[in-house]
């Protein structure tokens, strides 16, 4: 039992940090049929223009992610995150004179956990290619230089962020484990990353992962919509959300919309009833 509590922890805490939120950028929608792990849409107004924050998780449905590449179409410009993404729509390099890339370790891992839960990558089914996609976050060597400057790291984050949050159910993640059952390993986290008010009170403030990282955002949107955008959406990870909005409403933007997309829909196991006792009469 101590195996799948360690690996609770690993899974947990490399997917919280980047999937929590509070119960206005992400939640888990529940029936007696399925668990929905929902991220959402929130618009904000000023001047005549609008912003929409667009919440991400980094592993889920095929049909999310297909739903979100045909809601990019209706704006102007879409802003996302991604760490060393300014060279994402750069000129391609010729294969004769391209260095071997290695991939970077944390998009492994989270490969390994979406096939493991039988989803899919973020990074595979988003087309980051699009004309109206706009690189609104630090440069790799900008984020390595801002953590060593603030003695952060990605793992101590990581470890930091889950303060508060609610346990795996670790016996349901053991038998998902053990019987190689992908919706039982989801049912086991999807709490966790749906309740995530106490771990966005530790990821906002003063840090590289949310807050530095934030400011860069905004900056780029305050530049295009000072260019005349009037149709903007924003790619982010819901747990940047929180201390996005803030930022937004002291700039004087206002709160006018919210939707709900889902991007787990997990069912749940069908239990047969019991059957009648017979009466002893």
């Amino acid at each position: 039992m101590k195996r799948f509590a360690v690996l609770a922890a690993i899974l947990t805490a490399v997917t919280a940090p980047l999937l929590a939120g509070d119960s206005g950028f992400i939640r888990v929608d529940e029936d007696a049929k399925a668990a929905r792990l929902q991220t959402g849409i929130t618009r904000y107004a000023k001047d005549g223009a609008t912003v929409d924050l667009i919440g991400a998780v980094h592993i889920g449905d095929k049909t999310y992610y297909e739903a979100l590449n045909q809601r990019f179409t209706k704006y102007e410009v879409v802003l996302f995150e991604m760490i060393g993404g300014e060279q994402i729509n750069a000129a391609p390099v010729p294969a004769a004179d391209a260095a071997p890339r290695r991939p970077h370790p944390l998009a492994v891992l989270y490969g390994a956990i979406a096939n493991g839960l039988a989803l899919t990558g973020q990074v595979d089914h988003i087309d980051y290619t699009a004309k109206n996609f706009l690189h609104a976050d630090l440069t790799a060597r900008e984020f390595a230089e801002k953590q060593d400057e603030r003695g952060e790291s990605l793992f101590s984050f990581a470890l930091q962020s889950k303060g508060g949050a609610k346990s795996p159910d670790t016996l349901r993640l053991a038998y998902g484990l053990l019987a190689r059952r992908p919706d039982h390993l989801k049912l086991s986290i999807i709490h966790t990353l749906g309740a995530g008010d106490d771990q966005v009170a530790a990821l906002a403030g003063d840090n590289v992962v949310i807050g530095d990282r934030n400011v860069r955002c905004l900056e780029v949107l305050s530049r295009e919509l000072a260019a005349g955008r009037k149709n903007v959406g924003i790619f982010y990870g819901a747990a940047h959300f929180p201390d996005m909005e803030r930022r937004l409403l002291e700039q004087g933007f206002t709160r006018t919309d919210h939707q709900w997309l889902t991007a787990w829909n997990v069912l749940k196991p069908i239990h047969k009833p019991a059957a009648p006792v017979p009466s002893p009469h």
